[in-house]
């Protein structure tokens, strides 16, 4: 059976290591900060200006000051440091952000990646996406593998690009996918949910999918 999001984001949250400064992006990947591994530390970093984001809040505990960069409500730590947001992109720009988890609309076998916007339809802004996935060391995608039948794993992205050759690991409900951005392309499998076969993952994907 394909993985819930809540089993994706525990295996997304298993790519963490001690001491790694993490942001998470809008939707699914929200879900990482609660399943970050006991015995490991990371702060977790956000757009908007904040660094070391506790867990969401409690009902009735909600401080509106204290959002994420989806607006979501969450709990700051006694390590919680703020700053404007000039700062927050200072660091990603910097490359001083080990890891980034992020959804998308379309992965390319290449690592090209598309998650911003889909022409026609009106969107808010292009948002942190373009620094994060050029400035941070490792970039994670986690998705579902489908959206109404449709591939999102392709061999090339046919909506505007974040960024061209920047991923190099998709999770998503099916599975656990490497990719080499400088090799020959294809999508290598790390890990298939329980109850998935290869078959039914190519029969899933554009992209060239290799074992």
């Amino acid at each position: 059976m394909a993985w819930t999001r809540e089993q994706m984001a525990a295996r997304a949250a298993l790519e963490l290591r001690d001491g790694f400064y993490v942001n998470l992006g809008i939707g699914i990947p929200t879900l990482v900060a609660n399943y970050i591994p006991s015995g490991i530390q990371v702060q977790l970093q956000s757009e908007n200006g904040m660094l070391g984001m506790g867990p969401f809040p409690y009902e009735g505990e909600e401080d509106p000051d204290l959002i994420n960069a989806g607006k979501q409500t969450i709990t700051e730590l006694p390590t919680t440091s703020y700053f404007n947001s000039a700062d927050s992109f200072a660091m990603i720009r910097g490359g001083h952000i080990d890891l980034s988890i992020l959804g998308a609309m379309q992965v390319a076998e290449n690592g090209d990646l598309a998650n911003w916007m889909i022409p026609g339809k009106m969107v808010k802004g292009m948002g942190g996406a373009m620094d994060l996935v050029a400035g941070v060391k490792k970039v994670v995608v986690l998705m579902e593998h489908t959206a109404k039948n449709e591939r999102k794993l392709l061999k090339r992205c046919n909506l505007p690009l974040t960024g061209a050759r920047v991923v190099d690991m998709v999770v998503t409900d099916l599975g656990v996918f490497n990719i080499d951005r400088k090799g020959a392309g294809g999508m290598r499998v790390a890990e298939l949910a329980p109850g998935v076969t290869l078959d039914e993952v190519r029969a899933k994907s554009e992209a060239t999918i290799r074992s």
